[in-house]
């Protein structure tokens, strides 16, 4: 089986890595679905490829992550009546989705069997169904009163390495939280916690307070899922959280370059990642990582490379994955994507900067081809090609 993948003509190459966000190269090859190679296709040995594409001099990339979603099942999410959801924000050049909690399926079970059954069925549902080959990360239950250490370990052995959003069920206190987050992560579950004023009925205020007595693995929606914190809480969290910072595109904005400000101050730009917490009351957003990363690097003065790390290889690790990176041995996930047509800038880095969203021509998936020109975003000034 020769599952062979040849990516040339690439005009630069984003890692992921804040260290090092470009890579010199102008080939990428991958083998059997992980990155093998890359470097100058002069050196490089590009025969017996089953797949060869031309990139025609466009930016690749480690496909973009979306660290806080809240799906459902398949391609469907109630909250918005919507279909195709997850397809549309492929066309955003995400490529991977993590469930911060399957909170809007009608008549969510809060009773412990029933929390149980129903992170374990959407775990498997999407282990099982990848919806337009994306790779959705769910299973994340809501902790609720009662539960005991066991059902912690039941939950891990069937697979679930998730919770959803600590305080959106009936845990409001740090001290129970904490003991249920521990639990979790003696099994293996890494933990995210809903952070600001309430979203969903049966959500309540959770302070920074809280979230430092917790202590999750992600300080969830940091700039607020919608309502961000007072200035001083969110600076609190940021000079005393060694957990991932996460900035998502439903929240506060001024509260997201707040974090971003405070995060480069106290040298932590690595705990920055990026969600959207769609689907939710404000929609979907298809395109929600890549505004962000053009938001925080043009209203946030970052360079636009180091921003598009905040979107993959952040997220990558701090999530413990093997895609986002550019790196031997990751999963081949790549979105392709050039300047959009007419937009200022010398080049796809200079127009992010300047607050543009560039065009995606292309993404893949474990070597796999799952898209073409997106239908989303601006149409990019070169598109790359199948040979």
């Amino acid at each position: 089986m020769n599952d062979k993948l040849v990516i040339k003509n690439i005009g630069m190459i984003l890692s992921g890595k804040m260290e090092d966000p470009i890579f010199d190269g102008n080939c990428l090859i991958a083998q059997d679905g992980k990155i093998q190679s890359w470097g100058n296709e002069s050196g490089m040995n590009t025969e017996d490829a089953k797949t060869t594409v031309d990139a025609q001099g466009v930016t690749l990339a480690p496909g973009l992550i979306d660290s806080h979603i809240h799906p459902v099942v398949g391609d469907y999410t109630p909250r918005q009546q919507q279909l195709h959801w997850i397809d549309s924000t492929l066309h955003g050049g995400v490529t991977t989705l993590i469930s911060a909690g399957e909170v809007h399926m009608p008549g969510r079970p809060k009773d412990i069997v029933g929390l149980k059954a129903m992170a374990i069925a959407a775990q498997r549902w999407y282990e099982n169904f990848k919806p337009s080959g994306v790779k959705v990360h769910a299973g994340a239950p809501v902790i609720e009163l009662g539960m005991v250490e066991q059902d912690f370990k039941d939950l891990s052995e069937a697979g679930v390495k998730l919770l959803g959003e600590v305080g959106l069920g009936t845990v409001k206190d740090g001290k129970t939280a904490n003991q249920m987050v521990e639990w979790g992560r003696k099994y293996g579950m890494q933990s995210t916690i809903h952070t600001g004023g309430p979203s969903i009925p049966g959500s309540g205020l959770i302070d920074a307070d809280m979230v430092l007595e917790t202590k999750t693995d992600v300080v969830g929606h940091i700039n607020g899922g919608h309502s961000a914190l007072p200035d001083d809480q969110i600076i609190c969290l940021c000079e005393n959280c060694t957990a991932a910072l996460e900035i998502v595109h439903n929240g506060n904005e001024r509260a997201a370059l707040l974090t971003l400000n405070t995060a480069r101050e106290l040298g932590k730009l690595d705990q920055i990642i990026l969600g959207t917490d769609g689907p939710a009351g404000s929609g979907v957003q298809p395109l929600g990582i890549m505004r962000m990363v053009a938001m925080l690097s043009s209203l946030g003065d970052i360079a636009a490379e180091m921003a598009f790390c905040f979107a993959n290889g952040n997220t990558a690790r701090r999530r413990e994955l093997d895609t986002g990176l550019i790196e031997v041995g990751y999963s081949a996930d790549f979105v392709l994507m050039d300047q959009a047509q007419h937009t200022p800038g010398k080049n796809l880095l200079e127009s992010v900067q300047l607050g543009n969203l560039p065009g995606v021509g292309m993404t893949i998936i474990d070597g796999n081809i799952c898209s073409h020109r997106s239908r989303n975003t601006p149409p990019a000034q070169r598109l790359p090609q199948i040979v």
